[in-house]
């Protein structure tokens, strides 16, 4: 059941000039959230703009499994609301309603393969304790425009994920984007067909549609985690309306409640906005 609190902002850790970890105090999200849920939180405090909250994954889950503390965003500031974040202090307050949304559901049996651009790294390290907790083989493929756009990739070695990353420059890892080596271990996975293999991503839209169409073209299950804009995350205000398909026919629904998460060959990727 979501709740709605005034969190308190634990540590702000700076990544980069635009990149950031919030970590915020809140027992009572934290433990119910699941991996791939997310939190609406208002960017300013009490008072100030913008009134509405933003969407954000939940990126790490904080405190002793058995009685978590709180948990953290990963932050890239582009707007008004994202740098209100970037400049957070610890000790102040923020409202946060979480956790909401469907959660990914590990598989139940194969490897789990993660594929992440930029801050759709967000939903992925509470995903990647999770696959290790069930048994899971895991593998992260991490990609961004440069190097210096990587970050926080050290938190998934001792979580039991292998991490495979790509650049565009190629200052790390493959030069070009991450389907590069995705592609490349979905060659040789098909060598061994009776590994099943569930992809999970999470980025932008043409980066989650490329994986969506190799992960098709060689048979493996996608799961998508959408980006789309929200003005209130519990399905009141229709802004995340995404088209689905169900059966023999397409809908619109609402990604906060029916998603985030959703099987990739679902997705009307010619309606989706980029």
């Amino acid at each position: 059941m979501p709740v709605d609190v005034d969190a308190r902002i634990v540590e702000n850790r700076r990544l980069s000039s635009d990149y950031n970890v919030l970590v915020f105090h809140a027992p009572s999200i934290a433990a119910q959230a699941a991996p791939g849920q997310f939190v609406m939180i208002k960017t300013a405090g009490a008072g100030d703009t913008p009134l509405l909250r933003r969407p954000f994954s939940i990126f790490e889950i904080v405190g002793a499994r058995e009685a978590p503390t709180g948990f953290s965003i990963l932050n890239k500031r582009i707007g008004t609301g994202t740098s209100q974040l970037f400049e957070a202090v610890a000790g102040e307050l923020r409202q946060v309603l979480g956790p909401l949304g469907q959660p990914f559901v590990p598989p139940a049996s194969g490897e789990g393969w993660m594929v992440a651009g930029g801050v759709g790294l967000g939903p992925f390290v509470t995903l990647a304790a999770a696959l290790r907790d069930q048994g899971r083989p895991a593998r992260l493929f991490y990609g961004a425009r440069t190097a210096a756009d990587l970050h926080c990739a050290d938190l998934f070695p001792p979580l039991g994920t292998a991490v495979t990353v790509a650049t565009e420059d190629g200052s790390q890892g493959d030069r070009g984007f991450i389907t590069v080596p995705l592609e490349r271990a979905l060659q040789q996975a098909q060598r061994s067909p009776a590994e099943a293999v569930t992809i999970y991503t999470c980025g932008p839209t043409p980066m989650m549609r490329a994986v969506a169409d190799l992960a098709a073209r060689y048979g493996r299950r996608a799961v998508v985690s959408l980006e789309q804009v929200m003005g209130c995350g519990m399905g009141g205000c229709y802004s995340c309306v995404v088209r689905v398909r169900q059966r023999d026919r397409s809908r619109f629904v609402r990604s906060c409640i029916d998603g985030p998460v959703f099987d990739a060959s679902a997705i009307v990727w010619e309606e989706l906005a980029h």
